[in-house]
């Protein structure tokens, strides 16, 4: 084989590889896994589980302005403490899309308090996420939380 005929099967394959690398198909079951990782994530900070919370990111995953194993285990131990167990967190309109490098991921989140009846809501906005799959399953790898807008003040009387 000449040379230029080895460049060129070189540059084939890598623009392939680039191709159907952009074009990544998630399978039924990364959906599955994609989604039971987002009803961990919710439980295990609403039950107080603070390791178990973490364990949803990859080591060097970030949450907001929390970064790493024990950065994300403080802001969960901290939550706890502040929360312990008044919380319920629910997430719609989970929209999963591939990427190259996993996956990303968004959805609505809406946080009720639930020591108060009726319960009342707390916060509510948009998670983005950035989400990738490790040997032990899919993890979040960024997780960014975007606040809806204070309401403005009512001008009926």
């Amino acid at each position: 084989m000449t040379r230029s005929a080895v460049i060129l099967t070189v540059l084939f394959a890598s623009a392939a590889t680039g191709l159907s690398q952009q074009n990544r198909k998630l399978t039924a079951d990364d959906y599955a896994e994609i989604q039971q990782l987002y009803a961990r994530y919710n439980i295990a900070l609403d039950t107080g589980e603070p390791e178990d919370w973490a364990s949803t990111f990859t080591p060097d995953g970030v949450f907001m302005n929390n970064s790493g194993h024990d950065g994300l285990l403080k802001f969960a131990t901290d939550f706890k403490k502040r929360n312990a167990g008044r919380t319920r967190h629910w997430n719609t309109n989970l929209l999963i899309t591939p990427t190259p490098e996993g996956a990303s991921g968004t959805c609505y989140l809406f946080m009720f308090d639930i020591s108060t009846r009726p319960a009342t809501q707390a916060a509510s906005g948009r998670y983005q996420d950035t989400l990738v799959k490790t040997a032990s399953g899919w993890k979040f790898k960024a997780r960014k939380v975007l606040p809806d807008p204070a309401p403005k003040p009512s001008t009926q009387q």
